[in-house]
């Protein structure tokens, strides 16, 4: 069994094994396109637990968000509009498009330089200093 890591240095060990694997899609290019690709086959994956699997269903409606809501209780009223759970079969496939959607947005940090822990030491600070205010 693996040793568990502490989140930065498992953050920096799967960029360093991303950046390693990157040969074929090291080109800016090819690895916009190829992330492109993987979230389109992570929402093909998702209709397909729909429409063909049947173990998830979307209920989608208007938001009804009370006029006299706090902003800070706003998720209590918002909902996924998703209504049962993945079946094993589509949560693996989920997994393993998030996984490929992870590798690319992970290939694109290393190819501009970025440590994807800075990357996301920044962007949490920003979403807890705008907090509900980060919608965009």
């Amino acid at each position: 069994m693996d040793t568990p890591m502490e989140p930065a240095r498992l953050l920096q060990a799967y960029q360093d094994t991303v950046d390693g694997a990157l040969i074929r899609h090291r080109s800016i290019l090819d690895t916009l396109s190829k992330s492109q690709e993987v979230h389109a086959r992570l929402s093909r994956v998702i209709a397909t637990a729909v429409t063909v699997c049947g173990c998830i269903s979307v209920e989608a409606e208007r938001q009804r968000i009370p006029m006299d809501a706090d902003l800070n209780h706003l998720h209590q009223y918002v909902r996924s509009h998703i209504e049962g759970t993945l079946c094993a079969r589509c949560r693996e496939e989920v997994e393993v498009e998030l996984g490929q959607m992870l590798f690319y947005e992970t290939a694109l940090a290393s190819l501009f330089g970025l440590s994807l822990d800075a990357v996301l030491k920044s962007d949490l600070a920003r979403l807890r200093t705008l907090g509900v205010f980060n919608l965009s």
